[in-house]
């Protein structure tokens, strides 16, 4: 179950400020849900996410959650097969600090003008685009995200079962990921798969 409150305490605008940059909202968004965390199985259960730090990480290192079981589950049978099972975990994700680019259009236009300033300044000074890690790198050495506790995303999926209309992606697969882990709690295994 999702739950998102929106509030703007006596009339005030909330306001963040990423390095430098001013960002002000119109409304707080608390996030409540449970998320789905999937791994490679081990020979032991984990008691906590494990940090995501490779280059080709959507939104840099952090620990990656689905919003949807059933992503989760695809993510386990196509991306985590070295040992030819995988686990997902549940886990409640509250916070009012998360840059939500899904559900929120005037974070989703502050995602984007960002993502593109840093784009074009990177073209300017190089030549060429940035890579995934570059455009992370920026960010994180600028220390521009340290004011949200993560940032919920959507990208393009080949999951057939978003695709239930030809060729219509009707369906969101998004994913949060989490800067600060005190925002997860009740971290448990929810099932095991097996990769087929």
């Amino acid at each position: 179950m999702l739950r998102l409150y929106f509030s703007s305490p006596n009339n005030a605008k909330p306001h963040v400020v990423c390095s430098g940059i001013f960002l002000s909202l119109q409304k707080n968004i608390y996030l409540e849900k449970i998320m789905f965390h999937t791994q490679e199985k081990r020979a032991f259960l984990i008691d906590k996410a494990i940090v995501c730090v490779k280059d080709n990480a959507w939104l840099g290192e952090g620990f990656y959650f689905w919003y949807d079981e059933k992503d989760a589950a695809y993510w386990g049978l196509k991306f985590k097969r070295k040992t030819g099972y995988f686990n997902i975990y549940k886990a409640e994700v509250k916070s009012d600090k998360i840059l939500d680019t899904v559900f929120n259009e005037e974070h989703y236009l502050f995602w984007i003008r960002q993502i593109e300033k840093a784009a074009k300044n990177f073209v300017v000074k190089t030549g060429t685009k940035p890579t995934l890690k570059e455009i992370n790198d920026y960010f994180k050495d600028k220390g521009f995200w340290v004011k949200f506790d993560g940032i919920l995303f959507q990208d393009i999926s080949s999951n057939p079962e978003h695709y239930f209309v030809k060729e219509f992606q009707y369906k969101k697969r998004i994913q949060i990921v989490v800067y600060n882990y005190d925002i997860i709690s009740n971290f448990v295994l929810h099932y095991q798969g097996k990769c087929v």
